[in-house]
């Protein structure tokens, strides 16, 4: 019998834990290569996990709740199709992570290695895919073919260089998209491929990247120790409050989604000085110009992607907004200017508010960021963004006038210099030419970091945003 256990993988290029949610699958189930078997919940978004190889489940290393640890044991899996050896087994070696798993085989062996040498047994643990890049381990019987990802059998190889690349989840990004990922070439150190890497070589395809995982082959172990323990409740429900007396409704530990924003949140708060300017602003001409292209088209782009539009306009004139500034270790403040938007923008989902971003935004028409804000907004309720998706953001808007209010003074998506808000649209008296008249208006807000610009940038931009709202036929005729 062979049990192979593989480890929680890197989900995210640096990510270190990620919250079980549920297994789809029991101890005594039948799993195929690439069967989803979990959902996690990192803290980008929530993912499913593939089985690297076919089997019956042997162990769950884990239960829902609990938080479980990159490069610890996930699940084992018994492979089955080898007999047992009648030679005792040695004391099994704990999993190895992923980057060691990634150098199994890198090294070519020596051609005066003799047979029973160490070096001639190669390192036995096999990456999803791979061959051990060594000779294969002796044995008193031939050996099956490895399963390779998608099922079928990958033949003994010679021993060659393996591509370095960080997650196995960018070696699938590569393979579903029928990009050779011998051809990318990596950034990383000693030429290691990223998922960047792979992100530019796609040129720019829109992208959700699935989840693999490193595979290591240990013996049997039927009592492996969890990866964490689950998030201790500071109350048992029912039990009185010691602060305030009262009854304890629920009471645990934030972890993912929700951990995420309220670091993020803090760190903003704590880190940036910010300012807040506003404005209201008259967008009848910009409602009855949707409309007209709506009747035109037979679309129309949303609201919030015409005003996203001026908004992109308006940071190449006032880029000091569409920056960030960093810590160095010496303590200096280092000013990023960019060329260039990525436009983030606030989605409200289950599991709380995340950012998903248009990348180049300033290469998109209204209709096309329109159509960008949908598909994003769609993944991420559905938990499928990628964390490409939830990062990299240059700037930020936020529509709370969805939630029916009027405005906020909404915190910067950290680190980015400035957060844009765009507050209800509804009918007021407003004096146009001297004659009060109703009108359609909504109220925008820009929360700004003070080091980056003075007051004069941030109202000279809002002003421009403004201005294209209330005429934007001008506008758009000088974008």
């Amino acid at each position: 019998m062979t049990v192979k256990t593989f480890l929680l993988p890197d989900l995210g290029e640096g990510l270190t834990e990620a919250e079980l949610v549920r297994w789809m699958v029991a101890a005594g189930d039948n799993v195929a290569v690439d069967q989803p078997i979990a959902e996690v919940e990192t803290a980008k978004s929530l993912v499913e996990i593939p089985c690297p190889f076919e089997g019956v489940v042997s162990t769950l290393h884990g239960e829902a709740g609990q938080m479980m640890l990159v490069d610890e044991p996930f699940i084992s899996v018994n492979t089955g199709g080898e007999e047992a050896s009648t030679t005792p087994e040695a004391p099994s070696e704990r999993a190895q992570s992923y980057r060691e798993e990634e150098l199994a085989g890198t090294q070519a062996p020596s051609e005066d290695t003799e047979g029973d040498s160490e070096a001639d047994e190669g390192s036995g643990n096999v990456l999803i895919g791979y061959g051990t890049g060594s000779a294969q381990r002796k044995t008193s019987r031939r050996r099956k073919p490895r399963t390779a990802v998608g099922g079928a059998r990958a033949a003994v190889q010679e021993p060659s260089e393996a591509v370095r690349v960080i997650n196995p989840l960018v070696r699938k990004l590569a393979r579903e998209n029928s990009l050779d990922i011998n051809s990318v070439k990596g950034s990383g150190p000693q030429g290691l491929i990223l998922r960047s890497d792979v992100e530019a070589a796609l040129a720019g395809s829109n992208t959700d990247t699935s989840m693999s995982a490193p595979v290591t082959e240990t013996a049997a172990q039927s009592e492996a120790p969890a990866a964490s323990a689950r998030p201790e409740q500071v109350a048992a429900m029912g039990e009185a409050d010691s602060r305030t007396g009262l009854p304890v409704a629920s009471s645990q530990v934030l972890s993912g989604v929700r951990k995420t924003i309220a670091n993020a949140m803090s760190t903003s708060r704590r880190e940036i000085p910010e300012a807040t300017v506003w404005v209201d602003v008259d967008v009848t001409k910009l409602l009855k110009l949707r409309s007209k292209i709506k009747e035109a088209d037979g679309r129309a782009p949303s609201v919030m992607a015409l005003i996203s539009r001026f908004a992109v306009a308006g940071l190449q004139r006032f880029p000091e907004l569409n920056s960030r500034i960093d810590t160095e270790a010496n303590g200096a403040l280092r000013h990023t200017l960019f060329e260039g938007v990525n436009l983030g923008f606030a989605a409200q989902t289950d599991r709380g508010l995340v950012v998903p971003n248009v990348r180049d935004a300033h290469k998109l028409n209204a209709q096309e960021l329109s159509a960008e804000f949908a598909r994003l907004a769609t993944v991420a309720r559905e938990g499928k963004a990628s964390v490409a998706d939830l990062s990299g953001s240059t700037f930020t808007i936020n529509n709370y006038g969805v939630f029916n209010v009027d405005g906020s003074a909404a915190i910067i998506n950290y680190p980015e210099a400035a957060i844009l808000g765009i507050g209800r649209i509804i009918e007021k008296p407003w004096v146009v030419n001297g004659r009060l008249k109703v009108r359609s208006v909504c109220e925008l807000t820009l929360s700004f970091d003070h080091r980056v610009c003075d007051g004069g940038t941030a109202a000279g931009f809002l002003r421009y945003v403004a201005d294209a709202m209330t005429d934007p036929k001008r506008a758009l005729a000088t974008l």
